[in-house]
Formats: C-alpha cells, sequence, structure tokens
C-alpha cells in the first residue's frame, strides 16, 4: 500500500476549499481516505490553511509523500519533515 498526502475538494462551484488527507493512491480523489490532517481555504485574502503537524510528520515517517501542491502548502505553513 503506497500512502500519499494530497488535496480533497469540497465546497461549492466558485467557493472551493480543499482538505489536506493522507490516502492510498488508489483511492479516488474525493473518495475514502485513511486521515484529515488539515485544510486549505485560497478563496479567502489571505489563503487560510490549517495543518496537523505532528500527524503529518508522523505519515510521512511512515513513508506517505505529499503531492506537490500539498509539499508547497506546507512548506509555506512551515512544516519540515523529520
Amino acid at each position: 500500500m503506497s500512502v500519499v498526502i494530497r488535496l480533497k475538494t469540497m465546497g461549492t462551484k466558485k467557493k472551493i476549499k480543499h482538505r489536506i488527507v493522507v490516502t492510498d493512491t488508489h483511492f479516488p480523489r474525493n473518495g475514502r481516505f485513511l486521515e484529515e490532517v488539515g485544510y486549505w481555504d485560497p478563496s479567502k485574502e489571505p489563503p487560510v490553511v490549517s495543518v496537523k503537524t505532528e500527524r503529518i510528520q508522523h505519515w510521512m515517517k511512515q513513508g506517505a509523500k505529499p503531492s506537490e501542491t500539498v509539499r508547497s502548502i506546507l512548506k509555506k505553513a512551515g512544516v519540515k519533515p523529520k
């Protein structure tokens, strides 16, 4: 089982919000997930980011790889892998 940290889209048209979730690569984008570790709301000014730093680091230690977008969001939020 390969695990990835990626975005799950929520909200309505033109009011998109995203959840940062840990999921298996075989699950669909907005389908099942293992754990929700944060959210990102780009519609606000400035964009709202909330992450559970300890849980993200835990999953990265277990081998989860963040997607490119999540990696840039985590970098802006100040989360560094151990």
